[in-house]
């Protein structure tokens, strides 16, 4: 099992630890970040990646996901590597992520992806998240509780199988849906993980805004 982890944050340190309790190897992707990010991963356990400048998270997922696939062939192993999903602010919550991988790793479902068991006000965040379920429902039938958690535990062959990849943070939409008219297993398992509480300043504003882009990308595309 490998567990890539998406963008930098100061639980870092916390939640690289927390997923080597699960995890064989861990793959922290730093998107193109001016501060200490790669070097406190590393100091951490991670084996680090960097990109030259911000290229979002469909890419950042993509970048770790080569990197697994790359290291498997290099060593001799029965079968690929799983592939788990973090971002970096669950902090020591990501030690409870072992739920997600155990249908994977059974083979008892194709992805899973988690409901946090510890909900937290969505403010306007709650329009994106809306939008996401409606669609995702419209295109498979299926209304997922928390369609845009990244926290998500997948095969390799699902994780091929839903590329391309869509841009930013339309990724996770895009993907419950393509992989459902797949007819591949995809299931919600609920942990007790956590992000840090979303922010309500502009900067928070303005990412929630590129996400509800995104999302609506995602489903024209596929509606």
């Amino acid at each position: 099992m490998s567990v890539p982890i998406l963008k930098q944050g100061p639980f870092l340190i916390a939640t690289v630890q927390g997923a080597l309790s699960d995890a064989d190897l861990v793959v922290v992707v730093d998107d193109g970040s001016r501060d200490a990010t790669a070097r406190v991963a590393e100091e951490a356990g991670a084996s680090v990646l960097r990109h030259a400048r911000n290229r979002g998270k469909a890419a950042a997922m993509e970048t770790g996901a080569e990197a697994v696939r790359l290291l498997d062939q290099r060593e001799p192993r029965d079968s690929p590597r799983h592939l788990l999903f973090l971002d970096a602010d669950l902090g020591v919550t990501a030690a409870e992520a072992g739920p997600l991988i155990t249908p994977v790793a059974t083979g008892e479902a194709d992805v899973t992806i988690a409901v946090f068991a510890t909900r937290v006000k969505l403010g306007g965040h709650g329009l994106v998240v809306g939008l996401s379920a409606a669609g995702i429902r419209r295109a498979t039938g299926w209304t997922p509780a928390q369609p845009l958690n990244g926290q998500r535990c997948l095969s390799r062959a699902a994780f091929d199988a839903a590329r391309p990849l869509a841009r930013g943070f339309g990724v996770e939409t895009a993907m419950s849906i393509d992989l459902k008219r797949k007819g591949l297993r995809v299931t919600e398992v609920e942990v007790p993980l956590a992000h840090r509480a979303t922010g309500a300043d502009l900067r928070a504003r303005l990412h929630r805004a590129r996400q509800l882009a995104d999302v609506a990308w995602a489903l024209a595309t596929r509606l």
